[in-house]
């Protein structure tokens, strides 16, 4: 019996081909919005993600993420240090600044002062040069992606010389960075070269980042700093969440794709469920044949549910893998660097088709029930 359902189903080509083209269109919106959804409201802890080396960040107590700060007296280094269970303490410099290429094209940028001594607060690879290029006079690094904004061929950016608030800046070296949330151009030079690239004022660093001592807790070393010091201090997931749920609190960015997953999902159910309904109702004939030779209820609903099942497998299968194919199709572009599909989204995407084939099944199997075998003989 599974297999006369299955052949009725490929038997009426075109409303197969709808049923599949509804599931797989409504996969491949819910799958690929939410892998974009969910990539670049992680972008909102890019700035931690790429200073794998502190365990600990400390700011000053009203700041929120690296983005959204107030800066630090430089004693604050001191007292970090001084705390119990801290293995090491740098100072880390953001701020924003205004950029003069060579040919006159102007361009905000974020300026980030790493420690001097070890580089810490640098990506952890390059794309091109050294991290020790930093200890060269002038030197900075850019961010990959901010060589496609600053530069129409990145390759050319090694050697380029920047006017930065009126300072002499020497791109020797590419990061392999993951981008801002507002793919912003990034800097990367020594902390004390940054001092006199940024305007001054009383108070200039931004950031502690600090490592804990062996055996002792990222959690426990933070709590102690804020207890001393009267400083806010965050573990490297801590504050990594932090800047997740700024962007999610503070933008529309959750509400518009949500709608368009709820759109996907609407869509869904109208098509599959207008195909589905159509489909059962031009073999509701077939199913009366089948009951008047003592096929039961209870078969034809097996029926019907391997029918949604082959046809949610296939769809949901092609969405996927349309929503692959797109990001490795636009995998070149800097906006979608670095975008991945997170393994909870497919299982999410998944619990959608089933939900739209159940309640588009039950829908349609209603009059297929209510079918009375001696129908088919009139």
């Amino acid at each position: 019996m599974l297999w006369i359902a299955i052949r009725m189903l490929t038997g009426d080509a075109q409303k197969f081909y709808g049923l599949l083209f509804g599931i797989g269109f409504s996969t491949l919106l819910i799958t690929q919005q939410m892998t974009i959804f969910i990539n670049l409201i992680e972008r909102g802890a890019s700035g931690v993600f790429n200073a794998p080396e502190a365990q600990v960040w400390v700011m000053d107590p009203v700041s929120r993420t690296t983005d959204v700060s107030f800066p630090m007296p430089a004693t604050a280094l001191d007292k970090v240090r001084s705390v119990e269970g801290v293995e090491w303490a740098v100072p880390h410099l953001r701020a924003a600044a205004n950029v003069r290429t060579k040919e006159g094209d102007l361009e905000g940028v974020a300026v980030i002062g790493v420690d001097d001594a070890t580089l810490i607060g640098l990506p952890k690879r390059m794309v091109a040069g050294d991290k020790t290029v930093l200890f060269a006079p002038d030197s900075v690094v850019i961010d990959d992606v901010g060589t496609t904004r600053l530069f129409s061929d990145g390759g050319q950016a090694l050697g380029e010389r920047l006017e930065l608030n009126d300072q002499r800046a020497v791109i020797r070296g590419i990061a392999d960075a993951i981008p801002s949330f507002t793919s912003q151009v990034v800097l990367y030079t020594r902390y004390s070269n940054a001092l006199n690239y940024v305007p001054g004022t009383r108070n200039r660093m931004t950031f502690v980042l600090a490592g804990v001592r062996e055996g002792e807790s990222p959690q426990a070393v933070a709590a102690r700093i804020e207890k001393e010091t009267g400083l806010k201090a965050q573990t490297h997931d801590e504050f990594a969440r932090a800047g997740i749920n700024f962007i999610i609190e503070n933008t529309g960015i959750p509400t518009n794709f949500g709608i368009t997953v709820f759109l996907g999902f609407v869509v869904g159910v109208a098509i599959v469920g207008l195909t589905f309904s159509l489909f059962l109702r031009d073999n509701i004939k077939q199913f009366g044949a089948l009951k008047a030779i003592g096929v039961t209820n209870g078969k034809i609903v097996q029926m019907v549910a391997v029918q949604a099942g082959l046809v949610g497998l296939i769809g949901y299968a092609l969405g996927v893998v349309g929503t692959v194919l797109f990001l490795k199709a636009f995998g070149g572009n800097p906006f979608f660097k670095g975008f991945y599909i997170p393994w909870q989204i497919p299982l999410i995407s998944l619990a959608a088709v089933v939900v739209i084939l159940a309640i588009t099944g039950f829908i349609a199997i209603r009059s297929v029930l209510k079918t009375e075998p001696a129908a088919v003989f009139r």
